[in-house]
């Protein structure tokens, strides 16, 4: 892929579904995404799971000559839920050292359809942004529309004074895998003076 990376972007964090039991076209999204991150040389971070969205990333970017670090909790392993064929694989104790150790290791962000997991992690990676902690550019991939709801959410948010104007720009909406690639390699890093508008 012919992009240019004004960010350096050397490995992007993926939040995803383990979901087995989606539509599709989230999958072909997902599949997309991973051969097009090793295609560029970029590491996926995400958080070592076996199934769904996440299985289909990993094999993808393996198939095709990428690389991709996952992070999983201890008991997680236990139970078998970590894919077995990791590039590199870190074990944590907790879900938070979890979450942390993925932003830790990113240059960016991507979030792609998922549950309540996901839905937490961006949210805290976005606040995470908002208090200075991750200065990093964070995407939805809006596959099927699947954000909209969560969008119109953050609106009203910021329309009825529970986070300031400022703070659209803390995340980018990507409706394509080769949007998103695009808002990752060039989204500005966020300004760490602007955490002083955290509070309204």
């Amino acid at each position: 892929m012919d992009k240019i990376n004004r960010n350096n972007i050397e490995s992007v964090c993926i939040y995803c579904a383990s979901s087995t039991k989606i539509d599709k076209c989230y999958f072909e999204a997902a599949a997309e995404l991973g051969k097009k991150l090793a295609e560029m040389n970029i590491r996926i971070i995400n958080g070592a799971g076996a199934l769904g969205l996440m299985r289909t990333i990993t094999d993808e970017a393996l198939a095709n000559g990428g690389k991709v670090t996952g992070v999983i909790p201890q008991f997680m392993i236990e139970q078998n839920w970590h894919h077995p064929e990791l590039t590199d694989m870190i074990v944590t104790e907790t879900m938070h050292e979890r979450k942390q150790k993925m932003a830790e290791l990113s240059d960016a962000s991507i979030a792609l359809p998922g549950g309540c997991g996901t839905l937490e992690e961006l949210l805290e990676i976005i606040t995470w942004k908002q208090l200075g902690l991750y200065l990093k550019p964070i995407v939805m991939l809006n596959i099927n529309s699947y954000y909209d709801n969560l969008l119109a959410m953050l609106d009203k948010a910021i329309e009825q004074n529970f986070m300031r104007e400022q703070h659209r720009n803390l995340w980018r909406v990507a409706n394509s895998v080769d949007e998103a690639i695009d808002m990752v390699l060039n989204t500005p890093e966020w300004d760490i003076n602007l955490r002083k508008f955290a509070a309204i």
